[in-house]
Formats: structure tokens, C-alpha cells, sequence
């Protein structure tokens, strides 16, 4: 139990240090939600970053994303994932490091679905590191975004039904995580472009990703009308609301919004 209890403080920790975008709904989630959504987003973040690792190797970030893929569809074992890593461990951040810790403090009964949505997106994510995350159509794009964002949605959607039965649409939920993702290509298009990757189909124009993201967060729209729980409501509302005016800063020519503007856009949303 104490282990536990030191395991639940470090996730909020790691959890506030990893997710600007996340951090703030979390905290306001009830307590068993709270500590459901965050050990199940950072058992997200902890592969997200070996696939984004600019020291790691291709075959390297392959190799480790799909075998942890293969440990998470069965019992996930923690000293053969600690063997995977030690190679790497003075590379890999605290939140890789500690997956097998996340997965301890998240409850059993929605742990599977945790873990199956993870192992999917681990897979996902190897398979776009074997392409070199060229993307050619909008075909592609949508599978991209699907393996590092919708399959968040997903997820998050199998925990509000298991918290309190909660039913949404998974198609609509991955169109929300599509949004967000969308959101933050537009956003880091020229670091991306540094680094040598271009989200953009072959025919798109920056003008086309931001069609791209509005469409799918109308879906993000339709996906929070069944939502009636105030709690998850309040969760899904924020992160939407802020992509929703990133994009129009973004189409302003600013770079992002203020500290201040965010601010205010949750204290709206925290005091509807």
C-alpha cells in the first residue's frame, strides 16, 4: 500500500512535468478517474517518447516499441521490461523508465483495456518509424493519427463506461483525438520540418491540415454530447476548447495562445 500511495504521488508529479495539454482536466477529475486517466495517459506518453527520442535509432525505437506492443498483450512483467531498456536507460526519460509503475497504479478492472489500447498504439507507432512517418495521402494521415491520438480517445472512452457507464461513440472519440493531434502538427510544423518530417499529404498545403483539423473537431463537438457526467464532461471540454483557440491563433499568425488566454479559456470552462 505504500508503495502505492508513493507511486500515485510520482504519476501526478510526472504527469504535471509530461502534459501541458492533459495535466489541468486530470487534476480535476475525481479521484478514482483522476488516477485512472493519468496512469493510463502516462502508459501513453511513455512510448510517445521513444518513438519523438532524437538519440534513439530507428531499428532501436522499433525493436523497443514493438516488443513492448508483444509484453502488454499478456502479463506485463517488469524486470524483462527493465532488461529491454537498460541499454537505453540513461537516454530514456523518468516516464519510460517507469511504465511498469503506471500500470501498477491503474485499476484492475480497466487495466486490460489500458493496456490493449497502448500495445495497439506501440505497434502503430513502429510501423510509422519504419516508414520514416512519410505520408503520402490523406489515407495515411489518418492512420498516423489514429495510432498517436485516436487511439487516446478510445481508451478514455472505455474508462468513462467503465467508471460509470458512460457510453460514447469510439468512431467520434478518435475524431477528437485526430483534432487535438491535427492541432499540434499545424503547431510544430517548422520544428517538425527541421527535424526532417512533413505530416502533409503530397497534394496538402498548410490550408488543408487546418480543414483537416476543423473537420475532425466537429467530431470532437459531437463526441462530448453524450457526455452528461459532469466531471468527464468538464475533462473532454477543455482540451477541446483550447485546440479550438490554438487553431485560431494559429490562423491569426500567432504562435500560440497566452498563458493568460489559457487561463481564462479553463476558468470558463471550470465555473459553466
Amino acid at each position: 500500500m505504500g508503495n502505492e500511495k508513493q507511486f500515485q504521488k510520482d504519476a501526478v508529479r510526472v504527469l504535471k512535468e509530461t502534459s501541458r495539454t492533459f495535466f489541468i482536466p486530470i487534476s480535476l477529475l475525481k479521484p478514482t478517474l483522476k488516477m485512472t486517466v493519468g496512469s493510463a495517459y502516462l502508459c501513453m506518453r511513455a512510448i510517445d517518447e521513444i518513438e519523438d527520442h532524437e538519440q534513439l535509432e530507428a531499428n532501436v525505437k522499433q525493436e523497443l516499441l514493438r516488443s513492448i506492443s508483444s509484453m502488454l498483450k499478456g502479463t506485463f512483467n517488469e524486470n524483462t521490461y527493465l532488461e529491454l531498456i537498460k541499454p537505453y536507460e540513461e537516454k530514456l526519460p523518468e516516464v519510460t523508465l517507469r511504465l511498469s509503475d503506471w500500470l501498477a497504479v491503474c485499476p484492475e478492472e480497466i487495466l486490460g483495456k489500458v493496456k490493449e489500447s497502448t500495445s495497439i498504439m506501440a505497434d502503430g507507432m513502429a510501423k510509422w518509424v519504419e516508414k520514416d512517418w512519410v505520408i503520402n495521402s490523406k489515407d495515411d494521415l489518418d492512420d498516423y493519427t489514429y495510432y498517436v491520438a485516436g487511439l487516446v480517445g478510445v481508451m478514455l472512452s472505455d474508462i468513462w463506461e467503465w467508471y460509470d457507464g458512460t457510453k460514447t461513440d469510439r468512431n467520434l472519440a478518435i475524431g477528437y483525438g485526430r483534432g487535438l493531434q491535427a492541432v499540434n502538427m499545424l503547431r510544430n510544423q517548422d520544428e517538425d520540418a527541421e527535424r526532417g518530417v512533413r505530416f502533409l499529404p503530397n497534394d496538402w498545403n498548410r490550408a488543408d491540415l487546418f480543414a483537416y483539423a476543423e473537420r475532425n473537431l466537429k467530431q470532437a463537438d459531437q463526441y462530448i454530447e453524450s457526455i452528461h457526467t459532469k466531471s468527464i464532461l468538464r475533462f473532454c471540454k477543455i482540451p477541446l476548447a483550447l485546440a479550438k483557440r490554438t487553431l485560431r491563433a494559429l490562423k491569426n499568425g500567432e504562435e500560440k495562445m497566452s498563458r493568460m488566454e489559457v487561463e481564462s479559456t479553463v476558468d470558463e470552462i471550470i465555473n459553466e
